[in-house]
């Protein structure tokens, strides 16, 4: 099987065009390839799939590195547009590619530069409110208090500054941070799990966050979780509409219009293609 490995930010994943290529059993296929010890190594697997209808030109199905099916990526997605773009996929004079993912469908303005995609702004759709604003969780023993924001994934997102528990949250070894993100991502509030954000606001327009995804653990970065963090800060009056997302694996734009419609503008990169014997 033919794959190339892409990321946004860190987050990487491998990427399968499903123009040309079969894949059986996907599920098991994202545990074998993630693996970062025997597989080729990646938070997932991101099939690129034909279009159901004329709307769009490709579709995207994203697989944690867990397996299990997810339903949106904002980094994942970034990725895929550069791919249709610079694989031929859509004509070289488009600069704007619209993607099907489980949750509709996404338009993605492109930045070209030497025939190539280097960044992209991805219109994430209407954010939405999922809990109280804020909402008060006990998680391993911590009183604590979150904003959950629905950006076609669900995620619970903490303000170290309302939480002092977590004031050393970005200091904490990966070992220590693993054993309890999958505490905050298994919460019984969440019945189907939750992508969780750790957020330290800098000023009204720049924030620093550490991640815990569903499926996948840690990653060094989450597109969707940088737009449901700007969003969550911003109906609770401490960001701006415009804001700086500083991830372990570099930085996203997120920019809230009127109506709640969120914009996320990051880069795009390809790291290698090659091919897996399965």
């Amino acid at each position: 099987m033919k794959f190339t490995k892409m990321h946004g930010c860190g987050n990487d994943y491998i990427y399968v065009n499903c123009f040309r290529e079969k894949v059986d059993s996907p599920e098991a296929l994202a545990i074998k390839i993630s693996d970062r010890h025997f597989g080729i190594g990646s938070d997932g697997l991101i099939l690129i799939l034909p279009p159901k209808d004329n709307n769009s030109d490709a579709f995207m199905q994203l697989y944690n590195a867990d397996g299990s099916k997810g339903s949106m990526c904002g980094n994942g997605i970034r990725c895929v547009a550069k791919y249709v773009y610079d694989h031929g996929l859509i004509p070289s004079d488009r600069t704007e590619t619209f993607i099907d993912t489980p949750v509709g469908i996404k338009k993605i303005s492109l930045d070209i530069r030497d025939g190539r995609v280097i960044n992209a702004s991805v219109d994430m759709g209407v954010a939405k409110l999922t809990s109280e604003l804020p909402e008060e969780i006990s998680v391993s023993g911590m009183k604590l208090n979150f904003v959950g924001v629905d950006v076609g994934t669900a995620h619970a997102v903490y303000f170290v500054e309302d939480n002092p528990e977590l004031k050393n949250i970005f200091s904490w070894p990966d070992s220590e941070f693993a054993s309890e993100g999958n505490k905050f991502e298994t919460h019984s509030r969440f019945p189907d799990r939750v992508n969780t954000e750790f957020i330290e606001v800098i000023s009204r327009d720049e924030i620093k966050m550490r991640v815990y995804e569903r499926g996948s653990g840690e990653t060094m970065a989450c597109g969707t979780g940088a737009t449901a963090s700007a969003f969550a800060g911003f109906v609770s009056g401490k960001l701006s509409r415009d804001v700086l997302v500083h991830l372990r694996g570099g930085d996203l734009k997120i920019k809230i219009e009127d109506g709640d419609r969120c914009i996320m503008t990051g880069p795009a990169v390809e790291v290698f293609s090659g091919e897996i014997v399965l």
